[in-house]
């Protein structure tokens, strides 16, 4: 209780005293003596740069102390209020801590406050960001025992330099030649100042680390081994507090670790990474930007790679796959969209999409829309089967589009007597898994095939364009076919006699030839009809078990199949893809306008205010470059952007204190 104010939740110094090493008492203690106004608002700015309890004015004090008592997560609140707060904590972690086991008890609660108000503050203040970062670092580096690269990745901010703690586990990842861990990875990343993630992968957060982490393995197996370099790791903590300037022990040597962050290599290959998951998502964020209610409809989850459906669409997919069986499902289309979770009536491209997502999980889908078919309507009858399906996706093959074409006719003759019956089924199934000539996707998908036609059967008026790049004998072995498939059932009716005809016509063989190929399939068996013709309205009546054997004996067939559009395929044109305007970008791609490689050297010097000229030319060699050409582009462009040099000084190199302050601001 101060002032009659109360604050809940401790993390304050209070009393009459509390020394520094600048002397007087530390900027953080609330000394209850001094006199509080009546009124304060912590939404302005009453304060200095650095700020100090006793010696702000009575209305700032009323200020922060309501700050505090309110809970400190006002995100108007004036950032210095928030710093006031923030030298406590810096003093207990620095000082308290490295001497009194309960003060270092109060590291967890600590570090949980600090990520609390990060995320309150920290896109606010880039320099409370920083600070704050640097802090979290050193409760990590205070705790740590062991092998940091094996263990969980803490939730850290991403400021101007890659957090020391994540240093310092790629070091040791080196040093070991272990395998970099993916959380550790993708960490790496997320924070890598000079690493810009683009819009997909900031709105789609979840999706996006769960994408990469899947590429990663695909890419390196069990980790990517970082080697090791000259550079070496080395901590000094930059105090925010007034109270901790010019304090000693604040340095933290590690041997001979290597930084391995000053180098551009891994960091490249990561950043492919980053930029391939980020395309994979384009589509997808910019759906839920426009609908964000509908995140998990269909619809957006089309957008996404299968990989990243959630579980309960996995589980549709399974009872997809439960229908299908051994054999094929036909299902209206609608029915399919439904079992899905479909709100709506997809677009051809969603469609489009739901055929790919559908092969990616090894189900086919017929008619073939991804090579070309029709979409089908939503009352539609759509033939479902199992894969594997990468033998499918040539369906320009000669072979294939010759039996597909072969069987389309087949239909429309079985079907002329107004039913497709189970025995022209079969025989055709028959007939397509005896054909050696063609890879077993193809005969998946043409069984598949054979369905959907006994439900859909084409027109002859449809089938007379696939017809025009036959050559005579392909033609007259596929009008012998056609009377083959005609006496699947044991008779040849009226209307199928008619169908034949128009067959022949369409083919360009004459129609004659349709008694005389008949009578040649079934040579040896006795007709209805003495003279071998049929007459008008009865047709032939064959023998089933001669029919049986005339099924088996697709050889030549086959053969002609194999032959058939013989010219040479054309190459298979791919559409350029739309060119996608990027989404926004929300940081420079180097610091002060630089380089990767001088941006990279450029963040390192801002680690630490003091550096040995043999120590920058160990960071200078492992980015190929000159040590003294590097220090004066760097020098360069700061007087360029503020005006003022980086660093200062011949050796040891100083860093420039304003420089640093301008860069977080």
């Amino acid at each position: 209780m101060v002032a009659g104010i109360e604050i809940p939740g401790g993390l304050i110094y209070v009393g009459t005293s509390l020394s520094c090493s600048r002397g007087g008492d530390d900027p953080c203690l609330i000394n209850p003596t001094k006199s509080v106004g009546k009124q304060g608002d912590y939404t302005q700015r009453e304060m200095g740069y650095w700020p100090s309890y006793s010696e702000i004015p009575p209305t700032a004090r009323r200020a922060f102390l309501n700050w505090l008592a309110d809970g400190r997560e006002d995100p108007e609140a004036d950032i210095g209020y928030v710093f006031l707060f923030f030298y406590g904590l810096e003093r207990r972690v620095i000082l308290d801590a490295a001497e009194d086991e309960i003060a270092k008890a109060d590291l967890p609660v600590i570090a949980a406050e600090l990520r609390r108000l990060l995320r309150i503050y920290g896109a606010k203040s880039s320099s409370f960001q920083g600070y704050a970062g640097s802090l979290l670092d050193w409760i990590a580096l205070a705790g740590h025992h062991g092998k940091l690269y094996l263990e969980p990745v803490p939730d850290l901010p991403k400021t101007y330099e890659l957090p020391f703690s994540l240093r310092l586990a790629l070091g040791q990842a080196a040093v070991a030649g272990a395998p970099l861990p993916a959380p550790l990875a993708l960490a790496w990343v997320k924070l890598d100042p000079a690493t810009n993630l683009r819009t997909p992968a900031t709105r789609c957060g979840g999706e996006f680390e769960r994408l990469f982490l899947h590429r990663y393995q695909a890419a390196f197996g069990a980790g990517l081994v970082l080697p090791k370099n000259k550079t070496k790791l080395k901590y000094m903590y930059r105090p925010a507090s007034a109270g901790l300037h010019g304090h000693g022990g604040l340095r933290l040597d590690f041997g001979d670790l290597p930084d391995v962050t000053v180098l551009t290599g891994p960091i490249q290959k990561l950043r492919q990474l980053v930029e391939s998951a980020t395309k994979e998502l384009d589509s997808y964020s910019r759906f839920v930007g426009k609908n964000p209610e509908a995140k998990q409809a269909l619809e957006g989850l089309l957008d996404l790679p299968a990989l990243l459906w959630p579980e309960g669409f996995q589980k549709r997919f399974q009872e997809l796959r439960a229908q299908i069986g051994d054999g094929t499902a036909t299902l209206t289309f609608k029915e399919i969209l439904d079992s899905l979770g479909a709100h709506s009536t997809l677009t051809r491209e969603k469609t489009l999409t739901l055929a790919r997502v559908l092969e990616g999980e090894d189900i086919g889908i017929e008619p073939d829309i991804l090579g070309g078919a029709r979409l089908p309507k939503p009352d539609g009858s759509v033939v479902l089967f199992l894969g594997p399906l990468r033998d499918d996706l040539n369906r320009r093959a000669p072979s294939f589009q010759a039996a597909e074409l072969t069987l389309q006719l087949a239909a429309a003759v079985a079907s002329a007597d107004g039913e497709f019956g189970i025995e022209e089924i079969d025989h055709l199934q028959g007939q397509v898994t005896s054909w050696t000539h063609l890879a077993p996707g193809h005969i998946r998908r043409l069984v598949a095939h054979i369905h959907l036609l006994a439900k859909a059967p084409l027109s002859l008026a449809v089938l007379q364009k696939k017809l025009e790049p036959l050559d005579k004998a392909a033609r007259e072995a596929i009008g012998t076919f056609m009377a083959t498939v005609a006496q699947s059932d044991g008779t040849i009716s009226p209307s199928e006699m008619k169908v034949l005809e128009r067959v022949y016509m369409a083919l360009g063989i004459d129609t004659k030839k349709v008694f005389s190929d008949l009578h040649a399939v079934a040579s040896g068996s006795q007709t209805s009809v003495p003279t071998g013709e049929p007459t008008k309205d009865a047709g032939f009546k064959l023998d089933p078990k001669r029919i049986a054997a005339l099924q088996k004996d697709t050889e030549a067939v086959s053969a002609l199949l194999s032959t058939i559009f013989v010219e040479d395929e054309p190459p298979v044109t791919v559409a350029a893809e739309a060119a996608l305007e990027p989404e926004t970008q929300a940081m420079e791609s180097g610091l002060l306008g630089l380089d990767e490689a001088h941006s990279a050297f450029a963040r390192l010097l801002l680690s630490r205010p003091e550096w040995t000229k043999e120590e920058l030319g160990d960071i200078a060699a492992d980015l190929d470059l000159m040590v003294g050409g590097a220090i004066e582009t760097l020098n360069e462009a700061a007087y360029n952007q503020h005006d003022i040099p980086f660093v200062e000084g011949e050796d040891p190199v100083l860093l420039n204190p304003d420089l640093l302050e301008k860069i977080a601001a």
